[in-house]
């Protein structure tokens, strides 16, 4: 079971949690089970990463009340069915999470697969001026981009919000 896994078991069951420095808060209405304790014992350090604001300075929280504030207008406002308005507000969260967490790479080499300029595949930038550009190939960009949804979605995921209607 990874932090992830072990993080979703938890809210599954009723339990919330927080970081208060580096001890790991646990909010439960009732005593969790053993084995939800073992396995949040087992991966403390890596939830207390998970659960701490982002570098972006957003937590959990502000994260689901994004989405949450997204599937309102979609359903309320854009007169979307329930299910429909979910996915739709899971898809702004993952380019948001993806805008909030970009990354940045040296002119020199190809962040996905560490090459250089060559004469047929030269290196680009991908990204805007204020927040840096990740270099990549053409040919490497596809793999690298579906590797930081899937990123995304892992991270959306661990922090309570998925999309339904794919069965993520």
């Amino acid at each position: 079971m990874s932090a992830a896994s072990a993080l979703q078991a938890a809210r599954d069951a009723g339990i919330g949690l927080h970081v208060d420095g580096v001890d790991l808060v646990l909010e439960a209405s009732a005593p969790p089970s053993a084995a939800i304790l073992d396995s949040l014992a087992r991966h403390k350090a890596d939830l207390i990463i998970l659960l701490q604001p982002g570098n972006n300075g957003w937590s959990d929280e502000d994260w689901r009340a994004l989405y949450d504030e997204r599937v309102g207008i979609a359903e309320f406002d854009g007169g979307l069915p329930r299910p429909e308005a979910e996915a739709l507000a899971f898809e702004f969260c993952v380019v948001e999470w993806l805008n909030r967490t970009f990354e940045r790479s040296p002119a020199e080499s190809c962040l996905a697969c560490g090459g250089g300029d060559r004469a047929h595949d030269a290196l680009l930038p991908h990204g805007v001026d204020p927040t840096g550009h990740v270099w990549l190939h053409s040919r490497c960009w596809p793999s690298w981009q579906a590797g930081r949804r899937v990123d995304a979605v892992i991270a959306l995921k661990a922090m309570g919000i998925e999309d339904r209607s794919k069965g993520t």
